[in-house]
């Protein structure tokens, strides 16, 4: 079983601008890394969600990566 990313790390909040943690959970088109492959909880897996869409949406990360 994996360990949770932001428990180890002790990271509260899922910051959307920090965008070098949120790149660690996108697949290699873009998509969002589902949190069986990546092992954070259901709780943080909602967050992360949230702020990846959030930066997306402000133009810090890509949509698409080709």
């Amino acid at each position: 079983m994996k360990q949770d990313y932001f428990s180890a790390n002790n990271i509260k909040y899922i910051d959307y601008k920090d965008i070098e943690i949120l790149k660690k959970f996108l697949g290699p088109n873009g998509k969002i890394v589902g949190h069986k492959r990546t092992g954070v909880t259901s709780k943080n897996q909602r967050q992360l969600t949230s702020a990846i869409k959030h930066a997306r949406f402000l133009g810090l990360l890509p949509f698409v990566i080709k």
